[in-house]
């Protein structure tokens, strides 16, 4: 009911009240331990004086008046006074312990009667539609291990999953409504908020697969550096990151878009002609997981993200994970457990990429650098929310394909429709 009543309300008024409904809850959540805390405090309080026994005020009388801090100094202190604090400590402590006791058995007993925000948001959504590019690890590790099913099952919602051919395709389905969530490139979201489809990035991921998209040439082309790309025909598909790859790449030895013959292509559709020999060069996304159209890719690379952005890659070339603007306002609990999940799956890949690499390292047939990197990452994070960093770098990209007349007019990605910053309380 007040979801409807925000609604109605004008689209700033409603924005605003959501924030500020969602910003008391937070606080509430922030202050919970110190509310126990504070009941336990006056609760020992309530019990000290209770207890304590009634203190006799002898008055003095004549002429004999000593000063206050005198008579203070002549006080000894109650044989008993060791005692007095041990029992004040004890019933303080056990204050404490009562309270999340107490706490604890009133969350269990609303978990079990489904009565939670995060149960009644699945019993009214009933079923979520996942979409994902085909190779993409986490929902690759999520669908197989069954981690969000584990979670979600239970309140009797349903999840479905389709796979898609490119990040803009499934953005286009997040508008028309055909799912709810997805992950793929962030350049693909600049010309989807040109075409004004309906979406929000809620998160992305950490680090970008260094080989993660290469520039392909048939094994026996001539072609062995970026400059030899003048006046080739190279594949690739418009408003995807390899687009933005191709770019960048032509940029490092001054070349630029019109110095090449562009061929505009999804993949399966380049990927016969590039084996035919009938285009020169392919710019290809490389998925994380090896499948077999992937593992039968020809050609070799002459340039990857690790060549073309160096350790910038990640922040250059970012996948996001997208949601329906309905799953960020309606169900904040329900896209939290999403991302939870997202992020677990996320971090068990890295754990399993980490022990393939150290059997590796093992057999001396991987440079031991590499396997410390993987350490680090393995213990990070997947996932991370939206930050000004990665969406500055998002808006570069942007602005570069308006000047190049790619999208018809200039985009903020900054703009709170498209892009939800969770500054505090990031638990994902």
């Amino acid at each position: 009911m007040i979801s409807r009543l925000i609604d109605r309300l004008p689209k700033g008024t409603g924005r605003y009240i959501l924030r500020s409904l969602r910003s008391t809850i937070r606080r509430f959540l922030a202050y919970r331990f110190a509310g126990l805390f504070s009941i336990s405090l006056v609760s020992v309080l309530v019990l000290t004086l209770a207890f304590e026994p009634p203190v006799v005020v002898a008055s003095v009388s004549g002429n004999v008046v000593s000063p206050l801090i005198n008579q203070v100094n002549q006080v000894t202190p109650p044989k008993d006074s060791t005692m007095r604090v041990l029992e004040t400590l004890g019933l303080f402590v056990g204050g404490i312990i009562f309270c999340v006791v107490l706490d604890r058995w009133f969350s269990n007993r609303s978990a079990r009667s489904g009565n939670t925000p995060l149960a009644e948001q699945a019993r009214r959504l009933k079923q979520l539609k996942i979409g994902y590019p085909e190779g993409m690890t986490n929902f690759e590790v999520l669908r197989a291990r069954g981690l969000l099913e584990t979670r979600l099952q239970p309140f009797g919602l349903s999840i479905t999953w389709s796979s898609f051919l490119s990040a803009s395709s499934l953005i286009e389905a997040l508008s028309n409504g055909t799912i709810d969530f997805c992950g793929g490139g962030g350049t693909a979201s600049i010309f989807s908020q040109a075409a004004d489809h309906v979406f929000v990035r809620v998160a992305k991921e950490k680090y970008t697969a260094p080989k993660g998209q290469a520039i392909l040439v048939p094994s026996d082309s001539p072609i062995q550096t970026l400059f030899d790309l003048k006046g080739k025909k190279i594949a690739f598909d418009k408003g995807s990151s390899a687009h933005y790859v191709l770019v960048r790449a032509l940029a490092k030895v001054g070349l630029e878009l019109s110095d090449i013959e562009p061929v505009y292509l999804t993949q399966p559709e380049a990927l016969p002609l590039f084996r035919q020999g009938e285009i020169d060069a392919w710019v290809v996304w490389v998925p994380y997981t090896t499948t077999q159209a992937r593992s039968a890719y020809p050609g070799r690379s002459i340039a990857d993200l690790d060549s073309i952005f160096g350790d910038k890659a990640s922040v250059e070339v970012p996948t996001y994970y997208y949601a329906i603007p309905e799953l960020v306002r309606d169900y904040p609990d329900l896209l939290k457990v999403i991302l939870e999940e997202v992020n677990e799956a996320g971090a068990w890949a890295k754990r399993q990429e980490l022990e393939a690499a150290q059997r590796l390292a093992e057999h001396h047939e991987i440079d031991p650098s590499i396997v410390e990197t993987l350490q680090q990452r393995s213990a990070e994070r997947a996932i991370i929310p939206i930050d000004d960093q990665s969406l500055t770098a998002l808006q570069h990209q942007a602005n570069m394909f308006r000047d190049l007349n790619l999208i018809p007019e200039r985009v903020n990605v900054k703009d709170g429709t498209y892009s939800l910053q969770t500054r505090q309380n990031w638990t994902y």
